[in-house]
């Protein structure tokens, strides 16, 4: 492996959270609340992994092995000692071994290298088409509004694919191959097509259909 493990507390559950987006988790049961608790006294993050089997609450869930750590930024406490969180996550991680003796799940895990782009012109104006469909996509979804906006998004592409692909609405085995790509530019082409079908459909018409009664004040309902 070539380099040192880092010991990681895990949470599975049924998502799957990019780097540099957040997520709320509802924490009640005493396995996971001890996570939370040596997390908050050790200021140390967690992985969120998607579970691959196996159910949230109750018993043991096997997850996928490539997940994201997060840090805990807001915590409120509610009665019967259950928690609300908000996490926000960070790095992504591929787990190598898991760890006995914990109440709940812990890994050893690796950091997920990304490759670097490659500089060509082709790789360039597949980045540019894709930064400009997707502020083309926000500034439609805020138009409607009584205030303009400006879109400014960060240059680094690869933090650019996973702000999109959270806007994504797509099968959790899709996100999870998005988070487990390690090429940019492999990713940005496998959501480009999603990408286009958001637009196509904020641009499509609202329309449904009238029952009866809703055309019952017509002056000559058809």
């Amino acid at each position: 492996m070539g380099r040192e493990l880092e010991e990681m507390p895990l949470f599975p559950v049924n998502a799957v959270l990019f780097p540099y987006s957040t997520i709320h988790l509802h924490v009640f049961e005493p396995r996971y609340l001890d996570l939370v608790r040596y997390c908050l006294e050790y200021d140390s993050p967690f992985g969120i992994v998607l579970i691959r089997e196996g159910e949230e609450v109750g018993g043991p869930a096997d997850p996928y092995l490539v997940g994201t750590a997060v840090r805990i930024e807001t915590v409120h406490q509610l009665e019967q000692g259950r928690i609300d969180l908000r996490l926000r996550g960070e790095r992504r991680f591929r787990i190598r071994e898991f760890v006995d003796g914990q109440p709940y799940s812990v890994g050893r895990v690796e950091p997920v290298v990304e490759m670097e782009i490659e500089e060509t012109p082709e790789n360039f104006g597949l980045v540019q088409t894709f930064r400009s469909e997707f502020e083309s996509f926000i500034k439609a979804r805020f138009s409607q509004q009584d205030f303009n906006i400006k879109v400014t998004f960060n240059d680094d592409p690869q933090l650019l694919s996973f702000l999109v692909a959270s806007f994504l609405q797509i099968p959790n085995l899709e996100r999870q191959r998005l988070l487990e790509t390690t090429d940019t530019i492999d990713r940005i082409e496998l959501i480009m097509p999603h990408l286009t079908n958001m637009i196509l459909d904020d641009r499509a018409p609202v329309t449904y259909k009238l029952a009866a009664p809703d055309r019952s004040e017509w002056i000559q309902p058809n």
